[in-house]
């Protein structure tokens, strides 16, 4: 009996473990997501759902749900965010842009077999940075009135997400869940968390990624393409230009809150330090949209005044631990 070698892989935020294998002459991924972390019936919902859609996703090609284990097919080392330069970055982004129709009307928002990104959701994923990044990472407790400040901030988050047309969402559409196979196409990962959601989720998740930043020029035109693209499948026509920037803009926020602080909980309760490296980027964000705003005029202040501060304390209290360290 032919001994198969398994070869771990980078793994994800998630707790699931990749393997790559061979197995007469051709390569597949084995994963290991464990059954109480990892929901994974939804996974294969998801995965064939797509697949319906004319989306590339791993073929499931064995699967043991009472232990967790799959064998999927293998779509290659190269991720999008390795192939981006300035230079090719708005075809390449168009190529991803051009699924998210796909995606959107995979399922209709009036199913109830998927989750609703509802107003209970959204908070849950806003108070993960207040918990974890301000409190656990910074140290930073807020007064009565900052935290009300900052629950109205908040609120009107939550109220964005919730006006939007709501469409199915991949969720996590960014430059490490692409991937880019031999012939050129892109195919799609970690899809398991779909949701029912604001429909600029998935664009801002791609334009404004937690990992790379684009110049706002390039952003603005790749935003304009998905409005386009988007416009005639939705029935949208009656939306301005302003109230599409207002939904992406204040979509952006809420997800770089909840990005920032599941990068604190990463690190603090599941020892994933790298995550940490991502912060400084997923700030900046918040820090250039909700300067444009009035009504964030609050959070602004907080980042600039509080949050930054302490970050850069943090890095050069660890530099000198490094260097302490490397003597």
């Amino acid at each position: 009996m032919k001994t198969i070698s398994l070869v771990p892989m980078t793994g994800d935020a998630g707790f699931r473990c990749y393997y790559r294998f061979s197995h007469q002459g051709k390569s597949f991924i084995a994963v290991d997501a464990p059954i109480d972390k990892s929901d994974n019936p939804a996974f294969m919902f998801m995965q064939k759902l797509l697949s319906q859609q004319d989306i590339l996703v791993p073929e499931i090609i064995a699967v043991d749900l009472s232990l967790g284990f799959f064998c999927l097919s293998d779509f290659g080392n190269v991720l999008l965010s390795e192939t981006l330069t300035l230079d090719n970055m708005s075809n390449v982004y168009q190529q991803a842009i051009d699924i998210l129709p796909k995606v959107h009307l995979g399922l209709s928002s009036e199913d109830k077999s998927i989750a609703h990104y509802d107003q209970a959701f959204v908070k849950r994923e806003l108070d993960i940075f207040t918990e974890w990044l301000v409190e656990e990472h910074l140290s930073i407790i807020l007064s009565d009135t900052e935290q009300a400040q900052l629950s109205t901030c908040f609120n009107m988050l939550n109220e964005n997400m919730l006006q939007q047309p709501q469409v199915l969402i991949h969720r996590d559409f960014h430059s490490r869940n692409i991937m880019v196979l031999e012939n050129g196409e892109l195919g799609i990962i970690d899809f398991q968390d779909a949701v029912i959601g604001p429909i600029t989720y998935d664009i801002v998740s791609l334009l404004r990624d937690c990992y790379i930043k684009w110049p706002q020029d390039k952003v603005a035109a790749l935003l304009q393409y998905y409005i386009e693209l988007v416009t005639p499948h939705s029935q949208l026509d009656n939306i301005s230009t302003a109230q599409w920037q207002r939904w992406f803009d204040l979509t952006g926020i809420q997800r770089h809150l909840k990005a920032s602080g599941i990068f604190a909980r990463l690190h603090h309760r599941d020892g994933k330090s790298g995550y940490l490296n991502d912060i400084p980027l997923t700030l900046s964000y918040l820090v250039d949209i909700s300067k444009q705003y009035d009504e964030f005029s609050f959070l602004y202040q907080l980042l600039i005044k509080k949050i930054l501060p302490a970050m850069n304390d943090k890095s050069l209290k660890a530099n000198v631990i490094n260097v302490e360290q490397s003597n």
